[in-house]
């Protein structure tokens, strides 16, 4: 009996020490196996090139290669609720931004998330100005002609968006109710798309990010006609501010941040914020998405807090904007 007692003493003690010692390990062994980060937009648009720009030294700093699958479909909505019912372990993460975390909220009724609260904030990667730009040969030179022609012409004219509640059609619709006009809207699968077709020339302007479309302006390719922000940028300096061609309330900045499903444990969370801000912080990564015109968030800003609140800020300034409108969808 006292055999059997000592012997079963000694080898709960010795799981117990077992334990202890490799919980931490496995815990610090994250990640294992690539990471997958769903961008719920086409390839080619501003979440998209945003993801593969950080997620490239994410890799490297991480150990494991970091994938962008692109699950388009309903705005975003597809591809963050397939994030959202993943495995909160860590291998699945969400490039979520305004559209599918913030707008959604006033557009869908029977929304199948919660920005707010189905999601696990990791860090907000990059913020990028909206600027509206024409096809080459909508007949105006200026954004102040561009006014006048949309006011007048507002039945025949279109413009092309990432999809129902996305961020270029948030811009859009919120230009649209500035002016008081109703031009089509048509929805694709992305932003990248949407600027294919305003280069063929079947769509008459977009209403998108920085990201996107820099290089097409650059270019020459299409007629950058405004930056929605209060300065100019420098990797478009020709492009005017909105209150430079006398409509300073259009002001419009979108964000890209990632996110991982809800009960994602928290330091699988502070990790990952860790690994992408080193990765902000790489010369090559800060190169390349200055380049396009995106700005990096102030340090104070890259927390998971941070990016909580600025979650819940941005419903409560763009839902409003969106019920005005009278847009929804089922």
């Amino acid at each position: 009996m006292k055999r059997f007692a000592v012997s079963t003493l000694v080898g709960m003690l010795i799981a117990a020490v077992t334990g202890l010692v490799t919980m931490p390990a496995a815990q610090a062994q994250y990640p294992e196996r690539p990471v997958t980060i769903i961008v719920p937009f086409a390839a080619g648009g501003p979440t998209d090139i945003i993801s593969r720009i950080v997620g490239d030294p994410l890799s490297r700093i991480l150990k494991q290669q970091v994938l962008v699958e692109n699950v388009t479909g309903a705005g975003g909505t597809v591809g963050v609720t397939r994030a959202k019912n993943a495995a909160p372990d860590g291998y699945t993460l969400l490039m979520g931004n305004l559209g599918t975390q913030a707008a959604s909220v006033g557009l869908y009724p029977k929304l199948a998330y919660d920005p707010r609260t189905d999601f696990e904030p990791i860090i907000n990667t990059a913020g990028t100005p909206m600027l509206v730009v024409a096809k080459k040969d909508l007949p105006v030179k200026d954004f102040k002609e561009f006014i006048a022609y949309v006011k007048a012409n507002a039945a025949k004219l279109n413009y092309g968006t990432g999809g129902v509640g996305a961020t270029s059609h948030l811009t859009c619709l919120y230009l649209d109710y500035l002016l008081d006009a109703k031009p089509t809207h048509v929805p694709f699968r992305g932003s990248g798309p949407a600027l294919n077709a305003l280069l063929s020339g079947s769509v008459d302007y977009v209403c998108d990010q920085t990201v996107g479309v820099v290089p097409t302006i650059q270019a020459g390719q299409a007629n950058g006609l405004v930056v929605a922000t209060p300065n100019r940028l420098s990797v478009v300096p020709n492009v005017p501010t909105s209150k430079e061609q006398g409509l300073p309330e259009f002001q419009a900045v979108g964000w890209n941040a990632l996110f991982a499903p809800k009960g994602t444990p928290k330091d699988v969370v502070d990790k990952l914020n860790a690994a992408v801000r080193a990765a902000l912080k790489e010369e090559g990564t800060r190169k390349r998405l200055l380049e396009l015109g995106a700005e990096i968030p102030a340090d104070a800003d890259l927390t998971p807090a941070a990016l909580a609140e600025h979650v819940r800020k941005e419903i409560d300034k763009w839902v409003p904007v969106i019920k005005k409108a009278g847009v929804t969808v089922q």
